[in-house]
């Protein structure tokens, strides 16, 4: 039987508000999928995503392109810090690159929220191929207007 029940997001628990703000992000993101990420982990300012070097992500040197490990990190970066239902985008971004990604790894990158107050967050996200740490990356958010579930129609 289909109840169909309205509830507000701030009838959700923490972890299915995460959720919830993720599938939203996740249809409109593009990006994020059409260079094969996953989204594999949400949790209110955390979030973990993957990705596996493709042919076209290495460089001249034969490694992932930084730019593709830099783009990971911000795409776990970006789930976790708009896992609460307010909009943020990314003030900055820095990434310290450690060792090469190589064709074929998969790149897990873990994302963690540091400091959250008022309009402003600060992420931590270590991007990860098996046991070695890749790259570490710092981003900055900002909250802007709008929310991702004005309402939220729960299907029981």
């Amino acid at each position: 039987m289909n109840v169909k029940a309205t509830l507000s997001p701030e009838d959700l628990t923490p972890e299915d508000l995460a959720r919830a703000c993720a599938d939203a992000m996740w249809k409109e993101d593009d990006a994020s999928k059409g260079l094969g990420m996953e989204l594999v982990e949400i949790k209110p300012g955390q979030a973990v995503m993957a990705m596996t070097v493709q042919p076209h992500m290495v460089n001249g040197q034969r490694i992932c392109h930084g730019g593709y490990i830099f783009t990971l990190a911000d795409s776990a970066f970006a789930f976790a810090c708009n896992s609460r239902n307010d909009r943020a985008v990314a003030a900055q971004g820095n990434v310290t690159f450690i060792r090469p990604g190589k064709l074929g790894d998969r790149l897990v990158a873990t994302a963690r929220e540091i400091s959250r107050s008022g309009r402003s967050g600060i992420y931590d996200v270590s991007v990860t191929a098996g046991d070695s740490v890749i790259a570490e990356f710092r981003g900055h958010s900002r909250v802007i207007p709008g929310s991702w579930l004005p309402d939220t129609d729960i299907k029981a």
